[in-house]
C-alpha cells in the first residue's frame, strides 16, 4: 500500500433525544473536529459523507441541506448512503491517491426525528413479494436469533448478557442514549417484541453526528503526536432476499478475512486488543464475534460466559456500550471507528479499558440479519 494515512481528530454528538437543529448540530460537531487539529473549513482537501435520504434523515436529497455546515460547499466531496464505515474508507483511498492530504468524514442522523427504525426498513423490502407480509429489520432479526438458538444452543440468558455488558459498559459513556445496571431477568422480562427478542436487546432509535479527520502521514504527524494509522479493511455484501441467505453463515467472514489479510492479521484472536462491534439485536455480538474469528463457529454463548468480551476481559468488546446503547442508524459503524480510536489513544475517559491497545477493529452492518458488513483495522 503507498503511504500511511492516520486518523487525527474525532468527534461525536449525544445519542439522547436533543431539541438542537440538525444544522446547528452538524455545524458543532465539524468546526469540533477541526478545532481539535488547528484546521479551517479551507484548509480541508476532499470530505465524505454518510447520510440517508428519506428514510433515517426525513430530508430529501441530504447532502444538498447540510452541504455548507459541514465545510463541503464547494469542495471536492461526495456522499455514501448506507453502512458509514464505507465513507470512512473513501476517505482512506482519496488520500492514498495522493491527491488529498486531508479528508474529513462525517456521518449523519437525528434519529429524534426519524420515523421508528421498523417503519423505516419495511421499505427496505421487495414491493411485490416481501414488504406485504410486514417484514422488517427485527422481524428479520428474530427469525435469525430463533435459527442460531436452535442450531447451536445457545441459550436467552447467554444472549441476554450481551446487553446487561453494554449498558453498563454505557454508564461510563457520556454519549449513550440508553445505559444502566440490569439484570439477565431485566433483560428477559422486559417487553417481548417479536419471539424471541425483547424490548431491551434491541438497539434504541439515536442522535448520531460522527465526525474523523484522516490525513496523509506526513500531514498527520505535523497536526497531531497520537496519529492512530489505517490498518486494513474489508466489506461484503449478501442476496437482497432474506429467504436465499443462510442466516447463520453471512458474509462478515469474507468482510475480516480481507480486513485481516490487508492489515497483515493471521490470528484475530490473539492480535487484536479490543472490539467495537454493531449490534442492533444482543444475540448478534456473539454470532458477529464467531464470523470475526474471536471463537469458534456456534460457541459464541460460551465465549461471552468465559468472561473474555467484558470490559476488563482479555478482548473486551463494546467497552463504549456499543449500538445497544447508542444507536443512530447511519452513523453506528463511524461511530464504532470514533470508539476504537479514543481506546488507542488512550482518551476514553471512564470507558477506557484497563490494557494496553495497540490495536482494534470496528465493525459496521447494515440491512436484514446482516445482509451487509464492513471491517476497519486500526493501530498505534
Amino acid at each position: 500500500m503507498p503511504g500511511k494515512v492516520a486518523i487525527v481528530a474525532v468527534a461525536q454528538n449525544a445519542g439522547a433525544e436533543s431539541k438542537d437543529n440538525f444544522y446547528d448540530q452538524a455545524y458543532v460537531v465539524t468546526k469540533e473536529v477541526l478545532d481539535k487539529v488547528g484546521l479551517t473549513r479551507e484548509d480541508l482537501g476532499t470530505i465524505v459523507s454518510a447520510s440517508s435520504d428519506i428514510y433515517h434523515g426525513g430530508i430529501s436529497c441530504a447532502n444538498s441541506y447540510y452541504w455548507e455546515t459541514t465545510g463541503a460547499f464547494l469542495k471536492n466531496a461526495s456522499r455514501q448512503d448506507g453502512e458509514s464505515l464505507f465513507a470512512f474508507f473513501y476517505g482512506v483511498m482519496r488520500i492514498l491517491t495522493g491527491h488529498y492530504d486531508t479528508a474529513l468524514i462525517i456521518s449523519l442522523c437525528k434519529g429524534s426525528e426519524n420515523p421508528e427504525n421498523d417503519a423505516c426498513t419495511l421499505m427496505y423490502t421487495d414491493p411485490f413479494y416481501t414488504r406485504g407480509i410486514g417484514l422488517q429489520e427485527t422481524m428479520a432479526a428474530a427469525f435469525q436469533m430463533r435459527l442460531y438458538m436452535e442450531r447451536y444452543g445457545i441459550s436467552e440468558e447467554q444472549c441476554a448478557k450481551v446487553a446487561v455488558k453494554n449498558l453498563q459498559n454505557a454508564l461510563g459513556n457520556p454519549y449513550a442514549h440508553k445505559k444502566g445496571r440490569y439484570t439477565i431477568d431485566d433483560i428477559l422480562n422486559s417487553e417481548r417484541i417479536i419471539d424471541p427478542l425483547t424490548a431491551m436487546q434491541v438497539a434504541p432509535k439515536s442522535e448520531g453526528i460522527v465526525a474523523v479527520l484522516l490525513a496523509s502521514e506526513e500531514k498527520a504527524r505535523e497536526l497531531t503526536d497520537k496519529p492512530v494509522w489505517f490498518k486494513g479493511y474489508g466489506s461484503s455484501l449478501d442476496s437482497f432476499y432474506l429467504g436465499d441467505r443462510d442466516l447463520l453463515d453471512g458474509q462478515l467472514k469474507n468482510a475480516a478475512e480481507r480486513a485481516y489479510k490487508m492489515a497483515g492479521i493471521s490470528n484475530p484472536r490473539k492480535e487484536i486488543d479490543l472490539a467495537e462491534i454493531t449490534e442492533p439485536y444482543a444475540f448478534q455480538e456473539l454470532l458477529w464475534c464467531e464470523d470475526l474469528g474471536f471463537c469458534d463457529t456456534g460457541k459464541g454463548g460460551e465465549f461471552i460466559d468465559s468472561g473474555v468480551t467484558q470490559k476488563d476481559g482479555d478482548l473486551p468488546v463494546n467497552p463504549s456500550g456499543g449500538v445497544l446503547a447508542n444507536n443512530p442508524y447511519v452513523s453506528r459503524g463511524l461511530q464504532r471507528i470514533v470508539e476504537a480510536t479514543l481506546q488507542l489513544r488512550g482518551e476514553a475517559g471512564e470507558r477506557q479499558v484497563n490494557k494496553e491497545v495497540k490495536t482494534a477493529l470496528a465493525h459496521g452492518t447494515h440491512g436484514f440479519a446482516g445482509q451487509c458488513h464492513a471491517v476497519a483495522i486500526i493501530g498505534s
